[in-house]
């Protein structure tokens, strides 16, 4: 597997600014298109970032509810070259999986309405053990996802997600597509047996129920992000004890879901 490809290219533009143009280069985010194929089976294609590849195909499978373990794959092959990955699972596909046609998922949106709520809402879990975190630890997560947040710096057309234990990033994931880079983290946790115990998502865009629905998912009791939430999203967290923490933005927050988590210093 490749995961070499640059996320960013150059761009030739005309800028106007000060009553003038002036011609530079101009850093653009890169997308490429992916198609999954499951068991010898085209299942979907999707939209994403020419980056961490392994890591959302593993993430997109588990959220789709066809895996449970890394240890369900039996082979992952992406070619990134041809846009294809290529997987063999220990299982086969569910009849409603197999008799769908291929699906595509662009980079700006979640799945189908009409698939989100057959699928989802069956793989959603209640996050049962929980720690709790302070409103420092909070901003300091912020603070440090941003400084890592290059590619958005650079281009300002990509979402990004990390994987925090507290004190620090574990991991962080970039995507021109906001559940993508969620189903990247995702990835990274089932391929190398990251617990989610204490841990939070660190989280670049608004909070929607999809995205709240993925977090669930992985085990995951806070989100934390510098935007909104939607109203389902926190209807949703408060069903599955998860902490929404929005506008962590120059030393404020909202805690709007299950505020008894998050603690003054």
């Amino acid at each position: 597997m490749s995961n070499l490809k640059t996320t960013n290219q150059q761009w030739r533009i005309k800028r106007y600014e000060a009553d003038q143009f002036t011609e530079m280069d101009d850093e653009i985010a890169v997308e490429m298109a992916m198609t999954i194929v499951v068991n010898g089976e085209e299942y979907a294609t999707m939209v994403c970032s020419p980056c961490q590849l392994e890591q959302l195909v593993i993430g997109f499978l588990a959220s789709e509810g066809f895996i449970r373990t890394y240890g369900e794959i039996v082979n992952l092959q992406v070619d990134d070259e041809r846009g294809f990955a290529y997987v063999e699972l220990t299982k086969q596909l569910p009849p409603e999986a197999q008799t769908r046609t291929k699906r595509f998922i662009g980079s700006c949106c979640g799945k189908s309405r009409e698939f989100y709520f057959q699928q989802d809402m069956r793989t959603a879990r209640t996050i049962i053990n929980k720690e709790t975190i302070s409103v420092d630890a909070i901003f300091g997560l912020m603070k440090a996802f941003q400084r890592c947040s290059d590619d958005y710096k650079r281009t300002g057309g990509v979402h990004e997600a990390a994987l925090a234990d507290g004190s620090g990033l574990m991991y962080q994931a970039v995507d021109i597509g906001r559940h993508n880079a969620l189903d990247k983290v995702s990835g990274y946790m089932m391929r190398d047996r990251i617990t989610s115990r204490n841990k939070q998502i660190v989280f670049s865009g608004r909070v929607s129920s999809e995205v709240l629905l993925k977090v669930s998912k992985m085990g995951i009791g806070f989100i934390i992000s510098p935007s909104a939430p939607t109203h389902l999203a926190l209807k949703l967290a408060e069903d599955l004890n998860i902490t929404v923490i929005g506008f962590v933005r120059h030393e404020r927050m909202n805690v709007y879901t299950k505020s008894q988590y998050v603690l003054l210093d």
